[in-house]
């Protein structure tokens, strides 16, 4: 009976530390400032069929028109990949953007980010090509976090995040889900 109780004393105090984890990442970002910066990378979410952004995505893309409209940022990068229906997410955020006010010119397009580590790697990549340095990672306030320092990972020195004011009850979820993922993207090979 005693090796029981101490399992259930061990498996909740791990429950209670990873939901405090969370909720510290998901803190620090809400307390964090953007940074102007040469670049604002914008990450993918859901698009639909009609090429109309979610109101989560919508959200996002809203936050980054106004780092640059706010003189943040000179280019803005959408990432995003393309969904099982074909629906191409960085060319719906692209003409989104365009819509809004910012030249097409000043939009690079990243097709191939599936996930935030591709995002990073491409993103990066980018920047090197074009001898940028700093960058503004716009993404929900939770994703903050890992989002930076996956850039930092690919040799983003300077990164700074910005996140619009957007809640859904499904962040519960992505919050809690942060810690892991925290986790495997500081032992993941690059």
């Amino acid at each position: 009976m005693p090796v029981k109780i101490f399992i259930c004393a061990f498996l909740r105090t791990i429950a209670y530390l990873w939901l405090f984890s969370g909720v510290v990442l998901a803190s620090a970002a809400l307390f964090s400032l953007p940074r102007p910066a040469d670049i604002a990378i914008v990450l993918g979410n859901t698009v639909y069929a009609d090429g109309s952004p979610s109101p989560r995505l919508a959200a996002r893309l809203e936050k980054a028109y106004q780092c640059y409209e706010q003189r943040q940022c000179k280019l803005v990068l959408v990432s995003g990949g393309i969904d099982a229906s074909g629906t191409d997410e960085a060319l719906a955020m692209h003409a989104y953007l365009v819509r809004r006010g910012i030249p097409s010119d000043n939009i690079v397009v990243d097709r191939a980010g599936n996930d935030t580590w591709s995002t990073a790697r491409n993103a990066s990549a980018f920047m090197r090509n074009r001898g940028l340095s700093s960058a503004l990672v716009v993404t929900q306030y939770f994703h903050i976090p890992r989002a930076m320092f996956a850039l930092k990972r690919f040799g983003v020195r300077e990164v700074s995040g910005a996140y619009p004011v957007f809640w859904e009850v499904r962040d519960l979820y992505s919050i809690v889900r942060e810690v892991p993922a925290l986790i495997w993207y500081g032992i993941r090979p690059l």
